[in-house]
């Protein structure tokens, strides 16, 4: 349970002007101004402006600090959230463009590495949320039972390479959890910034994972997104893992899933950060000679590109091994985002 589930937007405010240290993009943006303007509304799906800083208040050294509630939320709370999109994104207006995911017949690239000697994988990946339900914080567990059955039934039309099985949180052997842990798959309830949001709210009720039979294809089913799709595969074919993944998504569209989208904004998630194409591409590569660069962080930055430790955001490398990925999901569409991926790491 979020030990601030209980709080106040007053009681939250006050947490957050006390935090004198936070640098978090709720603190730099919200005044007290917009926070009284703003405090008492309520979104479509009865979603509140406490419900979306909660968990920036409770954890003053959040990097975002700011959650939506909801798919309204955007638009409810937009004289709040829109700053905060538009400093993390480094945009100077929300114009997003509609969705293009290029012609996947003839792409212009495949492996990135045929030698095979630098990439470890490959992997890209989209959040999606459905357009009638909230997001974590408003959310009650019969929404998150309903929402995983009709996740599943969309699921079991896939075919051919994508088509699997669901595997549920509930219920699940302790043999079966340490497998998916031990195959890098599972996902837990350990993020002290998403459970103050309300992301682990009646875990793990409505969660769980489905993945192809190649495991090459998977979804995350109510993590902190309504759900992730996720492309993969050892290697550096980036042209075939981004491929599986446009199949995918139109397949699950046409099965009838409708997905929160906002004309500025493009796809709706959970987190503002992860708004716009929702895509993020990387490779594991092994660079440790230019990694040890001291202006390797400049080098990333001018191309647009992220590098993380091989554990995900705020771990270390492992052996010269490197997270490269795109860095911009707003404001381009998605093949231009993984364009820019694609180039930064050629580079």
């Amino acid at each position: 349970m979020a030990q601030g589930a209980n709080l106040t937007a007053d009681e939250l405010w006050a947490k957050l002007e006390a935090a004198k240290d936070s640098k978090s993009l709720l603190k730099k943006h919200l005044t007290k101004t917009l926070f009284d303007s703003n405090k008492d509304k309520v979104s479509k799906f009865k979603g509140t402006l406490a419900d979306c800083m909660r968990s920036g208040c409770m954890n003053p050294d959040s990097g975002v600090g700011i959650y939506a509630s909801d798919p309204d939320a955007y638009t409810t709370f937009a004289e709040v959230l829109d700053p905060v999109i538009k400093d993390y994104h480094k945009v100077d207006s929300l114009n997003h463009p509609k969705p293009d995911f290029g012609d996947v017949d003839n792409l212009g690239f495949g492996d990135l590495d045929p030698s095979g000697e630098l990439i470890v994988s490959t992997r890209v990946r989209v959040g999606r949320s459905h357009a009638s339900y909230g997001f974590p914080p408003v959310l009650t567990k019969e929404d998150r039972v309903e929402m995983e059955r009709k996740t599943v039934a969309a699921l079991e039309t896939l075919k051919g390479e994508l088509a699997g099985e669901y595997n549920p949180l509930t219920g699940m052997t302790a043999d079966k959890q340490k497998q998916l842990t031990d195959d890098h798959f599972l996902f837990n309830d350990s993020d002290r910034f998403l459970r103050e949001a309300g992301g682990y709210n009646d875990w793990p009720t409505g969660r769980g994972i489905f993945f192809s039979s190649n495991k090459k294809f998977l979804v995350w089913v109510n993590e902190e997104d309504h759900l992730r799709f996720i492309s993969m595969q050892m290697g550096g074919n980036l042209g075939e893992v981004y491929t599986r993944l446009v199949k995918a998504i139109k397949a699950l569209e046409s099965s009838g899933l409708e997905f929160a989208k906002k004309d500025n904004l493009g796809y709706l998630t959970f987190c503002p950060s992860n708004l716009g194409t929702t895509l993020r591409a990387s490779v594991h590569i092994k660079i440790p000679k230019l990694a040890a660069q001291p202006d390797f962080k400049e080098f990333c930055d001018k191309l647009n590109i992220q590098a993380r430790g091989i554990h995900g955001e705020h771990t270390e490398s492992v052996g010269g091994v490197y997270d490269i990925s795109n860095k911009r999901r707003l404001g381009l569409t998605e093949i231009q985002a993984l364009q820019e991926m694609r180039t930064g790491v050629e580079e």
